[in-house]
């Protein structure tokens, strides 16, 4: 099994976050030896659209990807369309792709990696209603469980969090990709 020991691993999100896509990878890195850390555009705790709320560790203005491992991004509609407008957290995506570190999408949360303008030439997956989005942003999309892309890691649904929490860990503890980039 992957280990994460002395990795980094930052999350991304606001309100309306699909619970289990954030507590269920949140637990998978934890036990790998992961240090998760919420990231969110304010402090204040973030509450998903089942109730789950969610202390903020930072806010994406104040975060460097240089300083994490690795990013998950959970889905949730709400959470995910909120987050694609907000400035800070566009960035900080995008710099992960710069600087070749693996990322995780499932759901919704793709649509931030089309408004960070990272997936021209890329195959992913996502929740199905995203395809034209991802297509349009230069994607090629699947319908597949899991999908791993040169460190880019994604899947549709709450149904796929076994197999998208296994290939999340084992591209944070394989490290930089070369081919992750914008």
């Amino acid at each position: 099994m992957a280990t994460l020991t002395g990795k980094k691993i930052a999350f991304l999100a606001t309100d309306g976050f699909e619970d289990s896509e954030l507590t269920s990878p949140w637990q998978a890195v934890t036990e790998a030896g992961g240090s998760p850390v919420m990231i969110a555009p304010a402090s204040d705790p973030i509450t998903g659209k089942n109730g789950h709320e969610q202390p903020v560790d930072a806010t994406s203005g104040d975060v460097d990807a240089s300083d994490f491992d690795a990013l998950v991004l959970p889905g949730g509609v709400v959470n995910a369309d909120h987050l694609r407008l907000d400035e800070a957290a566009v960035r900080f995506t995008r710099d992960f792709f710069a600087q070749h570190k693996p990322v995780a999408a499932i759901c919704h949360a793709a649509w931030i990696l089309a408004e960070a303008e990272v997936l021209d030439g890329r195959t992913l997956t996502s929740y199905p209603s995203l395809r034209t989005d991802l297509t349009n942003a230069g994607a090629t999309w699947v319908d597949e469980e899991v999908v791993v892309d040169e460190g880019l890691v994604s899947s549709r649904t709450p149904d796929d969090l076994p197999a998208f929490n296994a290939k999340l860990v084992e591209e944070i503890s394989e490290g930089k990709h070369d081919g992750q980039t914008t």
